[in-house]
C-alpha cells in the first residue's frame, strides 16, 4: 500500500470501514449465482445436450453423438462444444481484462463501472433463458460474454478491497466477503434442486426447470448487485495509480504490463510459485468446470443429482479452507498444498473408475472434491501474497489475475480434446492429472523462505 493510499485509508473511521464493508461483502453473494448455478452446474450439460439434438436429431438422452457440429468451417463433437467455448471465453478474457483493469485505475467513479459490467453479465446470463431447441449457437456466444462480464466486475470489485479495510483486515473481509459468496450461492441453487426435482410435478420439462434456474442466476445477480453499487458510490478511484492516467488506457496499461514482467525477474521464487499455482489451479477449475458434464454424460446423474452434489462442495469448501488453515500453522502452508494437490491425483483417479449411477459414490467424491477445494485454493493466495514485495501488492496480483487467465484455457482444451478423439470423457477427466502432478513438482522445487526474503517480507515462523 502507498503513502497516499495508507492515508486515505486512516480517513475512513471503524464505523465506517464497517459500513462499506458490509455493503462490499454483497457483491459476492450476489455474483455467486452465476458461478455455482450456471458456470458450475448447469450450462455445460445443457449446452451439450442443446448440441446434441442438434447434430443427431432426436437422440436419446445419454447416447453419445458421432455428427460433429459446423463451427465457423471446423467439426467440433457435441459433447466439445461446451469445453472449447470456455477455452474460447478464457482466452479473450485474457486480454480484454487487462485492459478492464486500466480503465478501472483510471475511473474517477469505479462502482459505477462494478454496475455496469455487473448488471451486462446478469443481462447476459437471464438471456441463457432463450437456449432452447437446437440453437446451440446463442449458448455459445451468451457463455462468451457472460465469462468475459463477470471477470469484468470481480476485477472492479476486487480492487475495491483495498479502499475499505486497512491491511491488517484484508484477510478477514475478504474471507468473509468469500464465505458469504458460499451461502448466497449455495441457498439459490438449493431452491434451483427443488425446482428440477419437483419439474413433473409443477407441470414442466426439465429443460424449462433447466431455462427458468438459468434465468434465476441472472436475476440474483442482478438484483442483489445493486446493494454494493449503490452502497460503495462515495468510493473515489484509486488515489495512485501504477502508472500516470496521462498515459492513456491502452498505453498505460501496455507499459504497466511489461513493468510488471521485468520486475519479476528478480523475485525467481515469486515466479517459481506463480508458474505452479498457474499449473495446478488449472486442473482445479477444468475439474470444477467439467465435472457436471462429466456427471451427465459418462456417469448419467440428472440436473438435480448434480446440484446436489454441487451444493454439497460449496459448503465443504469453506470448512476445507479453515480445516487447512488451522494444518497450516503446524505444518506450513507450502506442505498443506502439495498434500492437497496429492488428494486432487486421488480423486481424479476415483473419477476414472467410478462405476455409472453410482450417486453415493460420487457425493464421497464430491465431499473429497469440497475439503481440497477450498484448502488448497485459500493457502494459495495467502502464499503468493508472502512472496509480493511490499508496496507492490496490486500490481503483482494484477500479474497474477491477467497470467491466470492466460493459461487457464489449456485444461478446457485438454479436456476437449481428447474427448474429440476418444469420445471417452474417462480419458478426458484421468488426462487433467497431468496438472496437478507438474504444478506439485514446480512447487515442490520452490524455496519459499528465500522467496519471502527476497520479497523483502517478515519470514512466518512456519512456511
Amino acid at each position: 500500500m502507498t503513502e497516499a493510499e495508507l492515508a486515505y485509508a486512516q480517513t475512513l473511521t471503524p464505523s465506517e470501514q464497517d459500513h462499506l464493508q458490509r455493503r462490499w461483502y454483497w457483491y459476492d453473494w450476489a455474483n455467486s449465482a452465476y458461478a455455482t448455478t450456471i458456470a458450475a452446474v448447469l450450462i455445460s450439460p445443457y449446452l451439450t445436450a442443446v448440441a446434441k439434438e442438434s447434430a443427431c436429431p432426436g437422440i436419446e438422452d445419454g447416447q453419445t453423438c458421432h455428427t460433429n457440429l459446423n463451427v465457423l468451417g471446423v467439426g467440433i463433437a457435441p459433447g466439445s462444444l461446451a469445453p472449447f467455448t470456455i477455452t474460447v471465453s478464457t482466452l479473450i478474457s485474457a486480454v480484454v481484462l487487462i485492459f478492464i483493469g486500466a480503465v478501472a485505475d483510471r475511473s474517477e467513479h469505479p462502482t459505477r463501472l462494478l454496475g455496469i459490467f455487473s448488471w451486462a453479465g446478469a443481462l447476459t446470463a437471464c438471456m441463457m433463458f432463450f437456449i432452447s431447441g437446437t440453437n446451440w449457437q446463442l449458448g455459445v456466444v451468451l457463455i462468451i460474454l457472460a465469462n468475459v462480464f463477470f471477470g469484468a466486475s470481480m476485477i472492479v470489485y476486487d480492487a475495491l478491497l483495498i479502499r475499505i479495510a486497512p491491511p491488517d483486515d484484508r484477510d478477514r473481509v475478504s474471507s468473509r466477503g468469500w464465505a458469504f459468496g458460499y451461502l448466497g450461492g449455495g441457498i439459490l441453487l438449493a431452491l434451483n434442486l427443488v425446482l428440477l426435482s419437483l419439474h413433473d410435478t409443477l407441470g414442466i420439462s426439465e429443460g424449462m426447470s433447466v431455462r427458468i434456474s438459468l434465468l434465476s442466476a441472472g436475476l440474483w445477480w442482478a438484483g442483489f448487485a445493486i446493494i454494493p453499487v449503490l452502497g460503495l458510490a462515495s468510493l473515489r478511484g484509486t488515489v495512485a495509480t501504477p502508472v500516470e492516467r496521462s498515459a492513456g488506457v491502452v498505453r498505460g496499461s501496455i507499459t504497466q504490463l511489461a513493468t510488471t514482467f521485468r520486475e519479476l525477474k528478480h523475485y525467481p521464487q515469486t515466479l517459481s510459485f506463480l508458474l505452479a499455482y498457474l499449473f495446478f489451479n488449472d486442473g482445479i477449475q477444468t475439474v470444477i468446470g467439467s465435472a457436471s458434464l462429466y456427471g451427465k454424460e459418462q456417469l448419467k446423474f440428472s440436473d438435480s443429482q448434480l446440484v446436489q452434489t454441487i451444493l454439497l462442495v460449496q459448503f465443504v469448501a469453506f470448512g476445507g479452507a479453515l480445516l487447512f488453515g488451522r494444518l497450516a500453522r503446524e505444518h506450513g502452508a507450502k506442505k498443506l498444498i502439495l498434500w492437497g494437490l496429492g488428494l486432487w491425483v486421488l480423486v481424479v483417479l476415483a473419477a476414472f473408475f467410478l462405476p455409472e449411477r453410482a450417486f453415493m459414490l460420487w457425493l464421497a467424491l464430491g465431499l473429497a472434491i469440497g475439503i481440497v477445494l477450498g484448502g488448497t485454493q485459500a493457502l494459495s493466495r495467502s502464499l503468493y501474497s508472502q512472496l509480493i514485495p511490499r508496496g507492490r501488492e496490486s500490481e503483482f496480483f494484477s500479474l497474477y489475475q491477467a497470467m491466470e487467465r492466460g493459461t487457464s484455457w489449456f485444461g478446457t482444451l485438454l479436456f476437449g480434446l481428447v474427448y474429440q478423439f476418444a469420445h471417452s470423457y474417462r480419458l478426458s477427466i484421468v488426462a487433467l492429472m497431468v496438472f496437478f502432478v507438474l504444478g506439485g513438482y514446480l512447487l515442490s522445487k520452490c524455496d519459499i523462505r528465500e522467496g519471502i526474503r527476497a520479497a523483502g517480507n517478515q519470514v512466518p515462523r512456519v512456511v
